[in-house]
């Protein structure tokens, strides 16, 4: 894979995995990341630069002599883009068009994008969810999602750029935070080590589809490789409800857990299940791991 690929936010979660799957298979690999972000380990060959990325100058920078741009920061989740709406904006929605516009002048016309499919949608008329059901995102964390998205759109239809935007599920693994914001699986497990009590907002029916990071890392390099473009959807296209997904922490962990059952929130989605039939069909993808299995990796790696 000769090619020379710009990872925004590759010192993340998804971004590391994906860096070293990147690296591994021949790439030219530069990383942007958040100006104080050096908890990963350092890869040998990658060119690192830390920088915020509205840091228009410092984005430029990372953009010269490069092939492709993988974008997969995000400033916010979506609780926290529901506490501050012009927050999301400022840091996700206005610093996205300005890295188009970058690329656009720059002459570089190829974008990965990971867009949400666990916001986009909203509540949905069906599931699983298929790529042309209308996206009626509940928070400003999936507006924006869906903003960037149109833009993308525009971008390729006005000025040729070639994109590939993904609708993700609920990607969980090693390395993911587990600050109670983000990420159900990290989040459990970690307060149960911690002897801390499970917060459920709802009745915990709210149902996910949870995909694996070595799956979800698999998809966008074989993506990559063959140039994909267009709109997929990328889970597991299963679903598991809030409780069900504790049960099985709790069977795996051996322990069971304190729960505090707190009010529902208008935000979120009462069941995401991704109709990833277009994912299967461009590729020959599967995801290979299943909701147990990678749980228990999780598990083994977060007991060290």
């Amino acid at each position: 894979m000769n090619v020379r690929i710009l990872v925004l936010g590759g010192n993340g979660f998804i971004g590391s995995h994906l860096v070293e799957a990147l690296v591994a298979g021949g790439a030219r690999v530069r990383v942007l990341a958040k100006s104080g972000c050096h908890q990963i380990q350092p890869l040998h060959g990658v060119d690192y630069q830390y920088a915020d990325f509205a840091d228009s100058a410092s984005v430029a920078e990372a953009l010269v002599d490069v092939d492709i741009v993988v974008h997969l920061i995000s400033t916010t989740v979506p609780s926290t883009a529901n506490l501050d709406p012009v927050a999301d904006i400022h840091g996700n929605l206005l610093s996205t068009v300005r890295l188009l516009q970058q690329m656009r002048d720059m002459g570089i016309n190829r974008l990965v994008f990971l867009s949400s499919g666990g916001t986009v949608y909203g509540n949905t008329k069906y599931v699983p969810i298929p790529e042309h059901h209308e996206r009626n995102p509940l928070s400003s964390y999936g507006i924006v999602k869906v903003a960037i998205e149109n833009y993308i759109e525009m971008f390729g239809n006005q000025y040729g750029l070639r994109s590939l935007v993904l609708r993700v599920s609920n990607p969980y693994g090693p390395r993911q935070g587990h600050l109670g914001v983000q990420g159900v699986i990290p989040t459990f497990f970690q307060r149960i080590i911690a002897g801390d009590e499970i917060r459920i907002w709802g009745d915990g029916s709210n149902v996910r589809d949870y995909l694996y990071i070595s799956d979800l890392v698999s998809f966008i390099v074989q993506s990559i490789k063959k140039d994909l473009a267009g709109v997929y959807n990328v889970g597991s296209g299963q679903g598991a409800s809030l409780r069900e997904v504790l049960s099985l922490i709790e069977d795996i962990a051996g322990v069971t857990a304190k729960i505090q059952y707190l009010p529902p929130r208008g935000f979120d989605v009462k069941k995401v299940v991704l109709d990833i039939t277009k994912a299967r069909q461009a590729l020959n993808w599967e995801p290979e791991v299943s909701l147990r299995d990678g749980c228990e990796r999780y598990w083994k790696w977060a007991k060290g």
